[in-house]
């Protein structure tokens, strides 16, 4: 019954579109139906291919009759707006320079987000950039680096999707000034900045991680909830005050999956051997107070990168340290349903994961595509087939919208049709 509430709950919000990162509520829930229930062996009829769009692993956001995306063409990176119907391209806008290092996986990482006419995006050199969605037009642009002391706890650049709440769109400097930072989304004018997160634990290290935020009314409290370098905080969506840390969570390389919250609850994992915690969050006068439920360690469940999906009272996922092995997780508890240690015919490296209409989406690194059936009772696989011309790691996250099946694959968009 609670599967059922949940999933009229989703159809009850009548959004059509995939307006940014992980869709409308950020946590890679489709409410498509209709859909496939099994592919043929060569997998679902490809309904267009789109070429040109660049070097990256950004995933799409899709807004009408848009598709918005980022791409490094030569030395730039560009925010991109493409045809609903063909892939057609409508206009592209350089926001920085492209990720010039010699690296197997150069690009953007984050997801334009949608808001009305405006678009949203963040570059690698931590360059934030509000879009005309129509026309393309730079309406204004901050940088995190220059503008509010913004690092990254490791090597690699700047890979958040920018989040929309309200009148403010918000991002991650990861400085000890603005954790995170609050603008007006219209005219990018400064509302607040989280100061803090600095000496918070021994795990981890100081800067913005890999993750994007999550909105949640956890004990009362409207806040955002963000995995940094010192691991997850509670940022109070009124002023950016800092309402809580769990430091457990944070590894010193990479920390990286989005979290997901329910009610009072928030579960996050990340890799390099660290493993998930469950927290639970209470009011305690004007603050908030994260009480760990349970802690797995990283043989039990750790994810790399490619997320999980929380469905009724279980969390799907791939686990392991560059590793997606199939696993369903008990959401109250962390006791593993099944799988942890299936390797899916064909498929290596992280899956990335969405759902859609009962069933899970793996998007694997090597390209590998699988449909498996969101059930607690056990692993069934209903299909797979194999993404053509992939060269890097195959890391975009897939989106299913409008029937369709969108997949990413760096300089080629592969949109296929899943319909019933």
């Amino acid at each position: 019954m609670k599967l059922v509430a949940l999933l009229v709950s989703l159809t009850c919000l009548g959004a059509s579109d995939w307006p940014g990162w992980r869709g409308p509520n950020r946590d890679g829930l489709s409410t498509e139906t209709g859909l496939k229930k099994s592919w043929p062996a060569d997998g679902p009829p490809l309904a267009w291919q789109a070429r040109g769009l660049g070097a990256g692993f950004s995933s799409l956001a899709i807004s009408g009759n848009r598709i918005y995306t980022m791409g490094d063409r030569g030395d730039s990176q560009y925010v991109l707006a493409l045809n609903l119907s063909d892939g057609r391209e409508v206009w592209a806008t350089k926001i920085g320079p492209a990720w010039s290092e010699d690296t197997d996986a150069p690009g953007p990482r984050g997801t334009p987000a949608v808001d009305g006419s405006n678009v949203y995006a963040i570059g690698t050199e931590g360059e934030v950039a509000c879009l005309d969605a129509s026309t393309g037009a730079l309406k204004w642009q901050k940088s995190m680096p220059r503008d509010f002391g913004g690092r990254m706890m490791s090597d690699w650049k700047f890979s958040e999707s920018p989040t929309i709440d309200g009148d403010k769109l918000l991002f991650t400097p990861g400085s000890f000034a603005a954790l995170i930072a609050a603008v007006d989304k219209t005219s990018g004018k400064e509302i607040w900045r989280a100061e803090g997160g600095a000496r918070v634990g021994s795990a981890g290290s100081n800067g913005a991680g890999y993750s994007s935020m999550v909105v949640s009314e956890a004990a009362g409290v409207r806040q955002y909830v963000q995995l940094a370098g010192r691991g997850l905080f509670g940022i109070r969506a009124s002023d950016g005050k800092i309402l809580w840390n769990y430091n457990r969570i944070a590894n010193d390389v990479a920390n990286i999956p989005t979290p997901v919250v329910r009610g009072d609850y928030v579960f996050s994992s990340t890799g390099y051997g660290t493993g998930a915690a469950l927290l639970k969050l209470d009011r305690n006068g004007d603050g908030v107070d994260a009480k760990e439920v349970y802690f797995l360690n990283a043989p039990t469940f750790q994810n790399h990168h490619g997320g999980f999906i929380l469905l009724g009272d279980y969390i799907y996922a791939g686990h392991g340290h560059n590793n997606g092995f199939p696993i369903c997780l008990e959401f109250m508890t962390g006791k593993v349903r099944w799988g942890g240690n299936i390797r899916p015919e064909g498929a290596t490296g992280s899956a990335a994961v969405a759902y859609a209409d009962g069933h899970l989406y793996f998007r694997y690194q090597n390209g590998v595509m699988k449909l498996i059936e969101a059930s607690p009772v056990g692993y069934k696989e209903t299909g797979s087939f194999k993404i053509p011309d992939v060269r890097k790691p195959s890391w975009s996250h897939p989106v299913i919208q409008g029937g369709k099946l969108y997949l990413r694959e760096q300089d080629n968009l592969f949109v296929y049709d899943v319909r019933q």
